[in-house]
């Protein structure tokens, strides 16, 4: 970062998130020592916080970047290291490359310094990450509809980061949200792993039949992944809910600017672009490769 950005830069600081995975906040720990044993700024998020609200937060407090602690969908035994450039998007194998170099070749090369420290001379912040994220939700989307319509939502948060957020969005109406899934098990139990597809969402599916639910939502470990049961318990995955959420942008919000999609992404998306007249861009696969296109291209959506 110091070879990146001006000295006057650095003090927007670093976001830090991680997610409920064994030893998620002492490795999260271990890189905010490191950033500010650099002398850098680190916003550290409190408790398992949605890799989208960690994203967020990098434009919210205009951070130069975000490193979250997930391995996401994967198996328990996985961890995983996520970067965020500035505009909270994922970064590209070029700008992952870079940030490879300057790794030393032993730990004795690392600059460091205990947490305690670096919280008592104000390098390290925690913070909740959740009140802007929720009020930029309700500024997108008309909340207050949902929660009067007295609708029955089952929420799987797959034991992961989602777990309370989208109660709390939901809170307060008529609107009830059944939730499952929703503490803390680095095993996963009930599931071959965190990631909303067959048969790791089937008891989602049982939970709205046996509750007559009108809605199921299931997010994946670190809650940037989605998919969705009907009243009926049938599955829609994340492929068709990506199509859904296009032709939802496309014909009721008027939104006609392009698509971005990856290679693994449902051909939905080229009949919706050709049916609407919208652009429909095809990437590789990986945020990496969507988030940069979508920055190019000024997408109204990317995945």
């Amino acid at each position: 970062m110091r070879d990146t950005f001006k000295p006057a830069e650095l003090a927007r600081g670093v976001v830090i998130g991680h997610d409920k995975r064994f030893s998620g906040r002492d490795f999260a720990l271990a890189a905010a020592e490191v950033i500010t044993g650099n002398g850098i700024p680190v916003h550290f998020c409190q408790g398992p916080t949605p890799t989208p609200a960690i994203s967020f937060q990098v434009v919210h407090l205009g951070a130069l970047g975000a490193v979250n602690i997930t391995a996401s969908h994967n198996p328990p035994a996985d961890n995983g290291f996520k970067v965020r450039d500035p505009q909270g998007g994922a970064i590209d194998p070029d700008g992952l490359k870079r940030i490879e170099s300057f790794i030393p070749p032993t730990v004795a090369g690392v600059r460091r310094i205990p947490a305690v420290q670096a919280e008592a001379v104000g390098l390290l912040r925690f913070f909740d990450a959740k009140p802007a994220y929720l009020a930029r939700i309700r500024e997108l989307v008309d909340v207050q509809p949902i929660k009067d319509a007295g609708l029955t939502v089952v929420y799987d948060a797959m034991w992961g980061n989602g777990a309370g957020w989208f109660d709390e969005l939901l809170a307060g109406g008529k609107t009830r949200v059944v939730a499952i899934h929703a503490g803390t098990n680095p095993d996963f139990p009930e599931m071959e792993r965190p990631e909303p597809i067959r048969p790791n969402v089937d008891k989602c599916l049982e939970k709205v039949v046996e509750v007559g639910a009108d809605v199921g939502i299931i997010n994946d470990g670190d809650a940037d992944r989605i998919g969705l049961a009907d009243e009926n318990g049938e599955f829609i995955d994340q492929l068709r809910a990506y199509g859904l959420m296009a032709l939802y942008l496309i014909t009721v919000r008027g939104d006609h600017r392009p698509i971005v999609k990856a290679l693994s992404t449902t051909g939905m998306l080229e009949i919706l672009g050709k049916t609407y007249g919208v652009d429909v861009y095809e990437v590789g696969v990986g945020f990496k490769y969507v988030a940069p296109k979508m920055l190019e291209t000024g997408a109204m959506i990317g995945g």
